[in-house]
């Protein structure tokens, strides 16, 4: 439960301090978390569809970029890093507005410098539309006083 409410946290500093966030994803909702994994979910909007009036392409590389971040907050870094590298593999349309995306990011390595973070996208019934992967730099955020990192070490442990 400490996962969770840190995550959220996170993701509520996002939605307030952020330029991007705030106007994509503010819909996005945090469902679930423990070490390590994130779970989310979004209602396709408007906003988040292409011309052919499907999920586009930058709303998901946004969701990738930020189920990262969240992946990372998991861990217990309230600071997040910063972005080395990116991957987005697009499998099939992730749909039109009215449906919800799921997704599920993991950290996959967690060290001093470095974080590896992996995610999937599925539609309502399951199916895999989109998968990402998000390096970051972490070596900076290991100072943030707002860190819970010891704590959820224990929990996780227990």
């Amino acid at each position: 439960m400490t996962a969770l409410r840190f995550v959220r946290s996170v993701w509520e500093s996002f939605r307030a301090t952020s330029g991007l966030e705030p106007r994509l994803l503010d819909n996005l909702q945090v469902t679930a978390a423990r070490p390590g994994v994130v779970n989310f979910e979004l209602d396709i909007k408007k906003e988040h569809t292409n011309r052919l009036n499907i999920l586009h392409g930058g709303t998901i590389a946004s969701m990738v970029d930020l189920g990262g971040s969240l992946a990372v907050a998991s861990r217990g870094l309230f600071a997040t890093g910063v972005s080395t590298d990116l991957n987005v593999t697009y499998l099939s349309s992730g749909g039109k507005v009215g449906d919800k995306i799921l997704a599920e990011v993991t950290c996959d390595k967690f060290g001093k410098t470095l974080a590896y973070t992996s995610i999937k996208f599925m539609n309502s019934k399951g199916d895999i539309f989109a998968r990402g992967s998000h390096t970051k730099f972490i070596a900076l955020a290991w100072k943030d006083p707002k860190n819970i990192v010891e704590q959820l070490q224990k929990e996780s442990s227990s």
